[in-house]
């Protein structure tokens, strides 16, 4: 699942073509809209740049899917909230089945301590310094509040990440529903990778057949924005480790197509 936080149309094609190059299908988000006026606190292009937009559509034509990561790149209201989905559908003929909460968004839903409950979210607002409160996506008196579109439109929300490359180990039971936080339908789990140093250390040559071997699932948590590509080219370590998975015996899927996998097959 690549959050698109910093991808533009200079660094974003590179890499997308590259891994189509190699037979990966993934999970690219995007921000429909972008809120004129407002400072993000990571920036990259939206939808509402024409460019942008047409070449996300055209990945979406060869069989990427496109996701969230939020309806834009800062904090909004609902109106914002129905009218970004709306743009979403209007872009790519159906709603998005996946999505990420971004970095600073106080409409994120169930985050932070929210994330929690009992003595877990009592230790993490102690380690956090009480810092992650004030998400209120899921709230219903909240500015921000959009929980009941969650529910109504997207399938899966991105939860905890694990250093593990094997998602599935760390997370049997992904995609999964919690009653104590009904408006998103499913939440599934991811492996660290926000940084290409990251990606490459969790990607390793070792970890590639350890995670063959346990006959586990992998969904990487990745910003391909994030010097992927740099300097004209492609990272070497990403192109060699992304090369050699490419020959392994892997299913090299967007996230919601192994997510349904594995929930009707569980």
């Amino acid at each position: 699942f690549d959050d698109t936080d910093g991808t533009t149309m200079q660094n974003g094609p590179p890499v997308y073509e590259f891994l189509a190059s190699l037979g990966f299908r993934i999970t690219k988000s995007v921000w429909p809209v972008e809120l004129r006026g407002a400072c993000p606190l990571v920036g990259g292009a939206t939808c509402d740049a024409t460019a942008y937009a047409r070449w996300v559509k055209e990945l979406q034509r060869q069989g990427f899917e496109i996701g969230i990561h939020g309806v834009t790149n800062t904090t909004a209201c609902r109106k914002e909230w129905v009218s970004g989905l709306k743009r979403f559908h209007e872009l790519f003929g159906h709603y998005p089945m996946t999505h990420a909460n971004h970095v600073g968004c106080q409409d994120s839903i169930y985050w932070g301590q929210h994330r929690l409950s009992g003595t877990h979210r009592h230790a993490y607002n102690l380690l956090t310094r009480f810092k992650n409160r004030h998400y209120h996506g899921h709230r219903p008196n909240a500015p921000g509040f959009w929980g009941d579109l969650c529910e109504k439109h997207i399938k899966y929300v991105r939860n905890f990440v694990f250093p593990n490359i094997n998602t599935l180990k760390e997370c049997p039971y992904m995609p999964y529903h919690d009653p104590l936080r009904p408006f998103v339908n499913g939440w599934f789990a991811s492996s660290e990778g926000p940084s290409v140093e990251s990606f490459n250390k969790t990607l390793s040559e070792t970890n590639q057949e350890r995670l063959e071997a346990e006959g586990g699932a992998c969904i990487m948590y990745t910003h391909f924005g994030n010097r992927f590509y740099e300097n004209g080219r492609i990272n070497p370590r990403f192109a060699n480790l992304m090369q050699r998975l490419s020959e392994r015996p892997g299913w090299f899927v967007p996230v919601s197509t192994l997510l349904d996998y594995l929930e009707a097959h569980r």
